[in-house]
Formats: C-alpha cells, structure tokens, sequence
C-alpha cells in the first residue's frame, strides 16, 4: 500500500498549489518547498516542482492560447464590419460575437487557470497524489517518480534541470518571473555548481528584460508629458511656433522608440522558452554574452 503522506508533507504540496493563483507573485512558494523537502519526501518534492511547472509553463500556455484567441476575435470583428459596410448596417464596436468570445475568454480562461491548482491543493490536503492534466503524468516520469517507493528520492539531475528550467520559462511573467531564479540561487547557489550558475544568468537576463519595460514606459510618459506641454492645459496647441514643432516631433519620436522597444520583448521571451527548452533537453545552455559573462564573474569569485 501505499503510505499516506505526513502533515507536512500535505502543508507543503497545498501551499505550493494555492501560490498559482498569486498569478507570479507566489512563484517561490513551490521553490522554497522542493528546497526544505527534496531528499526527505519524494511526494512533497514532486507536488511542488509540478506547482512551479504549472505556475512557470502552465503561464505561457494560458498566454499564448489568449492571444491566439484575442487575434481570431480581431479577425472576426474585421470580417463583420467590412460585411456590415457592405450591407449598409451600422453595427455597436462593443456588441458582437468578437467582443462577446474575447469577455468569454479572459473570464472563462482566467477560472480555469485558478481552478485547477485549487483542485490539487485539495487533492493534496486529503492526501492524494495529484496530478495535473498532460503535465502530471510527464513529469513524473521525467523525475523517476513513483509514489510507491516513497524511501527513494527523485532523479536529482533532472530535478534540478526542471527547476533552473522553469526560472528561464518564468522570462515571460514580468517582474514577477525574477522571484523564481532569485529564489533558486538564494536557497540552492550554495549546493549546486549547475543552479548557481543557471539562476545567476536568469537573473541578469530577466533583470535586462524588466529594464527594456521600464525604459519603454520612461519615453511613453516623455511623449504624454510632451502632449500636454504643446497642448498646454487649456488645450489650445501653438504649433505654428518652433517650441510647438519641436514639441510634437519629441512627442512622435519617444512614442516611436518606446514602440520599438516593446516590439523587441518577445523576441527575448521567446528565448528564454527556448533556454529552458535546452535545459530540459540536457543541455547546460548559455544566453549570448550573459553566459558568459556570468560564468566568468562565477570562476572569479
């Protein structure tokens, strides 16, 4: 039979679960559980890497499926005002089965998202082993995971591989995601060589993606200032003078770099899904420049 998990074991595995619905902000909660439970409870391990998993991957997914969603509803909103031009019809922007399916869509995925890890907070809280749906039984076999041998451990290699992983997967959360790479290396530097450094270049990529937004929102807000410094307050533009051309080229100018910026992101989300793709792969992956760049101040130290 298979022996029933201890008080804290289950205190772990919940807490781990109901993080997720801190949408980012309870990414340490499962990190710092695997951390104080890894070698003592292969249950409570497996439950909380599965709730970093869902928390860092499950993330991605329920974002990526929304914006696939948000563009079909565009496409459709499209197709029905060229109809209704054609047609002579004065449609409501507001009304409509586009607007209808994207409210649909940010209630019912958002639910969904928070639903599930309450469910395996339960399932953990009487006891059970649960596992979420397609990432559950994978896990578990990428961990060597077998709640009938509760005195063995995990496959530690791979154990570590999907925690640096998910740090990389986490690029995608803003500002949030740091708190995954930041906790490894605070709670797991010391004992590993592999998650020191994987964390440590987490952190710096992460760090450098966060700035791009700031430096983004810092010439959106130039560009506001601007607008209302050429309207000025009574909203009466002078833009026959040259303070008020100079003024709204400025404004033109920093909304076009802040664009340019924001347009830059994915691109380093979607490398850092592919850096944790590689870990989990087998691969010790290294970013341009900041691998190695972290490697060395590692050996220096």
């Amino acid at each position: 039979m298979n022996p029933s998990p201890t008080s804290e074991e289950r205190v772990w595995a919940v807490l781990s679960h109901l993080s997720a619905v801190a949408f980012g902000m309870g990414l340490f909660l499962p990190i710092l559980g695997w951390s104080e439970q890894r070698r003592k409870s292969k249950y409570a391990s497996f439950q909380c890497l599965q709730a970093l998993g869902y928390q860092s991957l499950g993330y991605t997914v329920w974002l990526l499926a929304y914006l696939l969603i948000v563009l079909a509803a565009m496409v459709l909103m499209i197709i029905t005002s060229f109809r209704a031009e054609a047609s002579g019809q004065v449609i409501d922007p507001l009304e409509g089965p586009a607007v209808a399916l994207l409210s649909i869509s940010a209630f019912g995925f958002l639910a969904f998202y928070a639903l599930l890890p309450i469910v395996a907070a339960v399932a953990c809280a009487l006891g059970r082993d649960y596992r979420y749906p397609v990432l559950g039984n994978r896990l578990a076999r990428y961990l060597g995971y077998e709640h009938t041998a509760e005195a063995e451990s995990l496959n530690e290699a791979n154990e570590e591989r999907w925690v640096a992983s998910m740090g990389h997967f986490s690029v995608i959360i803003a500002l949030w995601g740091l708190l995954a790479p930041f906790s490894v290396w605070i709670l797991q530097g010391r004992q590993s060589a592999f998650l020191k450094f994987q964390s440590i270049q987490t952190i710096v990529f992460q760090a450098f993606v966060t700035l791009l937004y700031a430096v983004a929102g810092v010439f959106y807000v130039i560009g506001i200032v601007t607008v209302f410094a050429v309207l000025g307050l009574e909203g009466n533009p002078n833009l026959g003078s040259s303070a008020g051309m100079a003024g709204l080229i400025l404004f033109f100018v920093t909304l076009l770099i802040a664009a340019l910026i924001m347009l830059s992101v994915p691109f380093f989300h979607i490398l850092g899904q592919y850096a944790g793709y590689r870990l989990l792969k087998g691969e010790n992956y290294r970013y341009p420049l900041v691998g190695r760049l972290v490697e060395r101040w590692i050996a220096k130290a």
